[in-house]
């Protein structure tokens, strides 16, 4: 496994790539818009292609660049559901499998320091975020903060995990790289407490400062949707009135970019056919799924979750040469607020 320990100098934040080897996919989680052109230069240098790039939370200390990232390698941006941010292509829920080729991340809801806040755990190793530290806790003193929250994300989820299981935070501002539940356990000074009251009576009166870009990073930090309004895109988009007329009428074929376990969970629109997003290159190949399915004269409506997968995918499919095709604004999100229906799929 390639997994890397990225860190700006700035935030003190701690990135982290991850994929099975060179040559294959990859993720990062919480990526610094100033260290860009550092990613994008060791994706290349490692041959990696990035699939999805995950925020812990909405950071009030740096501008993400998942977004970025997105607009350079048309990767999936992912973050909890409980996030406001105004757009991201998936939406986590504790317990989600976060999966990419040869790996597999377990979603934790552990809020406290934030209310949308998520680590991840692998099988040796959890990635902490800023809901526990080296030495240290999160603060919950703003952005819906709760430090009683943060008690039950610490010691009723974190700290169940095995005591050997390594721990690599979001942040370290004294040059710490990794831990272990076990050393947390053992010397962590805020993990020294008796009750959750005696936690918040700790966290409450900690009397720091705000960070220096907190104004700055947080509002830049919740828009960081495609901007699914440009022209390109916009003038092949179908709202969902206009998406349930064509499946009403026939004649449209509906193609679900989602993975299995969302259209699982939420349902898809009847007589979809199933093409993951992540596999897009390969079905708009000559021979491929959709290569065959546009060669008919029937149009092609892309849809996803939120609607910025297949916004991605119309633009990708423009550019290799598919004429005929839409996508529909707002995903199967707003189709279902629109009153449409939805089934269970038929997976093979």
């Amino acid at each position: 496994m390639l997994f890397r320990q990225l860190f700006d100098g700035v935030s003190y934040t701690y990135t982290y790539l991850i994929a099975p080897g060179e040559g294959g996919e990859a993720l990062i989680i919480d990526p610094v818009l100033e260290q860009l052109d550092r990613y994008l230069q060791l994706l290349e240098e490692l041959d990696l292609r990035l699939v999805k790039s995950i925020d812990t939370h909405v950071h009030a200390d740096h501008i993400s660049a998942i977004g970025a990232l997105r607009d350079k390698t048309s990767c999936v941006t992912m973050m909890g559901r409980q996030s406001m941010v105004d757009v991201v292509s998936m939406r986590i829920d504790d317990g989600d499998k976060i999966e990419i080729e040869g790996i597999r991340l377990d979603a934790i809801y552990t809020p406290g320091h934030t209310d949308d806040s998520y680590c991840f755990a692998m099988s040796d190793r959890v990635l902490t975020g800023d809901a526990l530290f080296i030495r240290g806790t999160g603060r919950t003193d703003f952005q819906h903060g709760d430090a009683i929250a943060g008690y039950d994300s610490l010691f009723n989820k974190l700290l169940t995990l095995p005591d050997e299981t390594l721990v690599y935070p979001g942040h370290d501002y004294k040059g710490d790289t990794v831990s272990t539940i076990g050393e947390e356990r053992r010397f962590n000074p805020r993990l020294q407490v008796g009750s959750a009251e005696e936690y918040a009576a700790i966290m409450d009166n900690l009397g720091l400062p705000n960070p220096k870009l907190m104004d700055v990073a947080v509002p830049a930090n919740m828009k960081m949707g495609l901007e699914q309004m440009d022209p390109e895109i916009a003038e092949r988009s179908l709202a969902p009135g206009d998406a349930k007329n064509r499946q009403d009428t026939g004649g449209t074929i509906f193609v679900d970019l989602r993975e299995t376990d969302e259209r699982l969970k939420t349902g898809v629109i009847e007589g979809s056919v199933h093409v993951p997003y992540q596999r897009l290159g390969e079905f708009v190949r000559p021979g491929g799924t959709l290569s065959a399915l546009a060669t008919g004269d029937k149009p092609i409506l892309l849809y996803c979750a939120y609607g910025e997968r297949s916004a991605l995918a119309l633009k990708f499919m423009r550019g290799a040469g598919f004429e005929n095709i839409r996508h529909l604004a707002g995903g199967i999100d707003a189709w279902i607020n629109s009153g449409a229906a939805v089934e269970a799929p038929e997976e093979g």
